[in-house]
């Protein structure tokens, strides 16, 4: 998100974001405020999957006091499936109306900390299906611009959404997971599959490596050329706080 930033009194060249706000369990046992100690950016869930105004106050608490990044990261308006579950029907009015309900929400917890925000992610199913879909894209990019068009929209590299969002002119952030495992085409696996998550710090350390050398190895041992300017662990990832340190010293 920034060319280069200072963290902890050294130059680093790559934003580490995460996903954040999202488990009640994962603030009470302190993964929260440990993962912020490793990453440059946070993306805030702000009422679509999950997330509510006291929650956000405790993320944004906790990245303001380490001078955090903060975004928002909205979905599909469905808690009861984590915003997991494509919800291919919804009429796009709708759907802008909850995206741009959702950054507004996480603006005006910002506002009352006297934090603004500097980018959108959008989350889970509605963030892979506006990878090759660009009418979604388009109705998500019109969502951040209704609330703010200076806000840098985060997405996939090499996808149809970076290039949608550029195209209606928005900054954007190319997006790479050394969290998850790729498919040939450069998309994410899907969940369904239990080789899809990196759990192990070094296999994420590895494949941040090999990001930073402009390519990624897909789940067929194809090299996929990538090219990114943010790289995403998730918190909900098993060992989360662990892969983003690994990452955060393959980085320096």
């Amino acid at each position: 998100m920034l060319d280069s930033l200072l963290w902890n009194e050294e130059r680093i060249s790559m934003d580490i974001n995460s996903d954040i706000g999202e488990l009640n369990t994962l603030l009470a046992d302190g993964t929260y405020e440990k993962l912020m100690n490793h990453v440059t950016s946070i993306n805030v869930a702000c009422g679509g999957h999950a997330g509510d105004p006291e929650m956000m106050g405790a993320m944004l608490t906790l990245a303001k006091d380490k001078g955090l990044h903060i975004g928002a990261h909205p979905s599909y308006p469905d808690k009861e499936n984590f915003g997991r579950e494509e919800m291919e029907d919804i009429d796009p009015n709708e759907l802008n109306d909850s995206i741009r309900d959702q950054i507004e929400a996480l603006v005006d917890v910002a506002s009352e900390y006297e934090m603004e925000l500097t980018h959108v992610k959008p989350h889970g199913a509605l963030y892979n299906f506006a990878v090759n879909n660009e009418e979604v894209s388009q109705t998500i990019a019109e969502a951040i611009i209704d609330v703010d068009s200076s806000y840098k929209a985060v997405g996939l590299a090499g996808s149809k959404m970076l290039t949608v969002f550029d195209a209606l002119g928005l900054d954007t952030i190319s997006e790479g997971y050394v969290d998850r495992v790729y498919e040939a085409d450069g998309t994410l696996r899907s969940r369904k599959f239990d080789d899809a998550l990196i759990t192990d710090p070094q296999k994420a350390a590895n494949q941040m490596k090999e990001m930073l050398n402009g390519n990624i190895i897909a789940v067929d041992g194809t090299s996929v050329p990538i090219n990114i300017t943010s790289v995403c662990v998730h918190s909900d990832t098993p060992n989360a706080v662990d892969i983003a340190q690994a990452v955060k010293e393959q980085i320096q």
